[in-house]
């Protein structure tokens, strides 16, 4: 069976996931108070994460990862601190997903903008959950980076609360 790829992400209005220097308080700042947005309920759905080196840099001082057992597969061509659960790997996305279903895995998690946009690009992302936060960066680190790829998507659910956080997930379209 194939292995599912699934984003979880959250964007500023004006498209950027990190302030130019990568930080997120923005984000911890505009979202509170209305719960973590699905984000448990999901991570429990997948067996593995995949991350880009940026987002692993931004959350490799936590002890533990807060991703249970789950192994981290760290994409980057730089040496990782050795650290249980986490593997650095200069695989390409789809060398990535024949490992993957090879290991058994259903569902892996994709996170970080270019590492999304990588499997954007070779067509492997089967569905994405977009948290778009009121808030306006003026700059940052933009949603999807430049593939050159175009890829359709069909809603599949939509939800927003109070604060005007909005959530919206996307299925790959035919």
């Amino acid at each position: 069976m194939p292995v599912r790829l699934s984003v979880f992400i959250a964007t500023s209005l004006d498209g950027y996931i990190a302030t130019p220097d990568g930080r997120l308080d923005w984000l911890e700042e505009a979202a509170a108070g209305e719960g973590d947005y699905g984000y448990e309920e999901f991570l429990h759905s997948t067996d593995a994460l995949a991350m880009g080196r940026g987002t692993y840099d931004y959350i490799a001082h936590v002890d533990p990862l807060p991703f249970g057992d789950r192994p981290v597969y760290v994409f980057t061509h730089r040496a990782v601190e050795p650290r249980a659960g986490v593997t650095a790997w200069q695989a390409g996305p789809r060398e990535a997903v024949e490992n993957w279903e090879s290991a058994g895995f259903r569902r892996v998690y994709v996170d970080g903008g270019r590492l999304i946009a990588s499997f954007l690009a070779e067509g492997l992302i089967d569905d994405m959950t977009i948290t778009t936060v009121p808030v306006l960066l003026g700059e940052g680190l933009p949603l999807f980076p430049a593939t050159g790829a175009v890829s359709t998507w069909q809603l599949d659910g939509l939800q927003s609360w109070e604060n005007g956080v909005v959530q919206r997930t996307y299925v790959r379209g035919g």
